[in-house]
């Protein structure tokens, strides 16, 4: 009998939610992607709020300031790019349900749901380690490529999965990079060929 795993929290630098076989949204970041003292700034800005309230506007800065293209931006690379969606879209269908996602020049958002068994951890590494390994041949460099830590976020109602979902694919109109969502190549609206994927989270699981 398989025992499903209730979801749980657990903390590196930031702490993270396993949920088990509900949608998140995650955003993972390259390793120059932001200037430390930014994040200081930010951290100073929030110290006072409540946790919850300042997890979310940990993350909206953070958010803001990758939109403005700091860093290397090896994510700029079309074959650098491609690796990255293509780690992303590997193992759809098998260790998750991918439902949106965009590679912008120094950050990626997905949006998907974790198959039984696979934690929200594991999936992560394996995106990043694989990423990581051939995006360093085709630059020719060695060395960290992507921040260790990563944002995520439980989605819980429909709303908030059609917003997820929105927000990622519109994101590179938001940074000023093309002007429909569809126009950015390395994206879930682009691959889908159309606006944002209205997916459903019933039809997810």
């Amino acid at each position: 009998m398989v025992v499903e795993q209730q979801p749980y929290w657990h903390k590196r630098r930031l702490p993270h939610f396993e949920g088990g076989s509900i949608p998140q949204g995650v955003t993972f970041r390259l390793a120059d992607s932001l200037p430390r003292r930014m994040l200081t700034e930010i951290q100073n800005r929030i110290t006072m709020m409540p946790e919850e309230k300042g997890r979310v506007e940990y993350r909206r800065h953070v958010n803001l300031l990758l939109d403005q293209g700091y860093g290397s931006q090896w994510l700029n690379n079309p074959d650098v790019a491609e690796i990255t969606q293509n780690a992303l879209r590997f193992f759809d269908g098998d260790r998750y349900c991918l439902h949106a996602w965009v590679v912008m020049p120094n950050h990626v958002h997905v949006l998907f749901t974790p198959a039984e068994g696979w934690t929200l951890s594991k999936i992560l590494h394996s995106w990043k380690s694989h990423s990581a390994k051939e995006a360093n041949k085709v630059i020719g460099r060695s060395g960290e490529f992507w921040q260790t830590e990563y944002f995520d976020r439980a989605i819980r109602d429909q709303q908030g999965f059609n917003a997820a979902v929105e927000y990622i694919e519109f994101n590179p109109v938001k940074a000023g990079l093309c002007e429909l969502p569809r126009e950015w190549r390395f994206s879930s609206a682009f691959a889908h060929g159309a606006q944002a994927s209205c997916l459903r989270m019933r039809d997810s699981a």
